[in-house]
């Protein structure tokens, strides 16, 4: 008879240990106000998804590479939520998805993906993000992503991330360009069954490690460890 192992009283974290997943700062913003990255659970995915249906973009622009934003109001927040629901399963050391919420002193305002294939080999992760059309406009965008790349490098020991963005996005691409990534080629694709150009982007630890006394941040972590040896990383 074979003996199974008794799980009877592990905790979510225990057995899906990126569900711990938090890195917060308190300064990222600038203005007294924290700012966190939190893994996915489905509170916090309703509220996103409510928060998408609200409006990403104005209707005339197509920031993404699929257009998830097309749509009624509920069709777009179901968009959100099928999509969370399936990277939260496509989770292994050969390929993911790290898809965080991003909560201003708790609200909130949109999402921060940290997305790699081999991982183990490259040590390089593609920072990809949306923000509510709501909380734009105020240096978020900025800041979340100064928050992504301290958990890429200093969590989890990345060599380099990478971006992207259309010629046509120039808030995205301004963002990019402040954080300190290098441009790293152009091609054309296609978008929404027209041509259209998209802009590469790397950061190399060396000029992370370089970067400016004003880009680095006091941030706290938890859950790195556990999704450290989640996804084979340790």
């Amino acid at each position: 008879m074979t003996a199974h192992a008794d799980i009877s009283d592990l905790s979510l974290d225990a057995l899906w240990p990126v569900s711990a997943l938090r890195a917060v700062s308190a300064d990222a913003l600038g203005d007294g106000r924290s700012l966190e990255l939190r893994y996915l659970d489905d509170e916090l995915v309703v509220d996103l998804a409510g928060l998408a249906s609200r409006g990403v973009h104005s209707p005339d622009t197509m920031p993404f590479d699929v257009p998830w934003t097309r749509g009624t109001p509920v069709e777009v927040a179901r968009s959100v939520l099928a999509y969370q629901w399936g990277a939260r399963s496509r989770l292994s050391p050969e390929s993911w998805a790290l898809e965080l919420g991003v909560l201003v002193d708790g609200v909130p305002v949109g999402i921060q993906a940290l997305q790699t294939d081999q991982f183990l080999v490259t040590r390089t992760v593609e920072t990809g993000s949306w923000l509510g059309l709501e909380h734009q406009g105020a240096g978020i965008g900025t800041a979340m992503r100064h928050l992504a790349l301290h958990l890429a490098f200093d969590g989890f020991g990345a060599r380099a991330a990478t971006t992207s963005a259309w010629e046509d996005n120039p808030a995205s691409n301004a963002v990019t360009r402040k954080v300190g990534y290098e441009r790293d080629g152009a091609r054309t694709e296609v978008r929404e069954g027209a041509p259209a150009e998209k802009l590469r982007y790397r950061m190399r630890r060396e000029a992370w490690e370089a970067r400016p006394a004003e880009q680095r941040l006091d941030v706290s972590y938890a859950g790195v460890e556990g999704t450290r040896r989640f996804l084979g990383i340790d």
